[in-house]
């Protein structure tokens, strides 16, 4: 058994190559091998987005606190509210953030397939995401 103490993992600033705007990373657990599975707790700010990206065995996201918007590959901008669970199929093309005026934290379950959990692609612009929800 393995407890991961709450103050035990460091926050880290998600990397502007992979977020647009201001996103912390609060990693929550990542299972030994042989295990493949990976969760962290995200928060976006106000305006904050990921870039599109895949993931080669999916991507599950539990909406904790706050409102947010997600979009697949030439589909609708979604709105996620608390208790919302979304689930990306693999390698399906997709981002997710917060609304332009309210914060959004998720918790991110992703599992690695060949040590690889997620592959980033390029940003969501501005005009994509000032579209909202339909």
């Amino acid at each position: 058994m393995e407890i991961k103490r709450v103050g035990t993992q460091p926050s880290e600033v998600g990397p502007a190559d992979w977020f647009t705007g201001t996103v912390r990373l609060d990693p929550l657990f990542r299972a030994p091998d042989p295990a493949f599975v990976a969760g962290a707790s995200v928060t976006f700010e106000p305006g904050a987005r990921t870039a599109w990206h895949t993931h080669p065995l999916g991507q599950t996201l539990i909406i904790t606190a706050g409102s947010g918007w997600a979009q697949r590959w030439d589909g609708p901008i979604e709105s996620l509210h608390p208790g919302d669970v979304v689930w990306f199929a693999p390698n399906e093309k997709h981002w997710h953030g917060a609304t332009p005026t309210t914060a959004m934290t998720h918790i991110a379950i992703q599992e690695r397939l060949d040590g690889k959990a997620v592959d980033w692609l390029e940003h969501v612009t501005a005009e994509q995401y000032t579209k909202g929800p339909s």
